[in-house]
């Protein structure tokens, strides 16, 4: 029978997995805030004056967007990189 232990079962091995993936969202959440303003002030120039919700609702919406998706293909590339998926894919072979 195999080993069915995921990689991220190993303490060390997480901490240093979840630190990267921390990383990766905070570069994300910068580049986010980055597109969010830069949203906002084009379309400020675009259409004149914004109501200030408006503005808020705009640069809310770009960042939680883009912070989703960051989050999710994150996640993806955390479990594939880590030998997680692998580990599920024989367990399932063995059972």
């Amino acid at each position: 029978m195999h080993d069915q232990r995921s990689p991220l079962d190993d303490d060390e091995y997480a901490a240093f997995a979840w630190a990267r993936y921390r990383r990766i969202l905070k570069w994300m959440g910068a580049f986010a805030a980055f597109v969010a303003i830069g949203c906002v002030l084009f379309l400020w120039w675009w259409a004149d004056m914004m109501p200030l919700h408006m503005a808020i609702a705009t640069a809310l919406g770009v960042w939680l967007t883009i912070m989703l998706a960051a989050a999710l293909m994150g996640l993806m590339f955390l479990s594939s990189g880590s030998g997680h998926d692998e580990a599920v894919d024989r367990f399932n072979r063995d059972a």
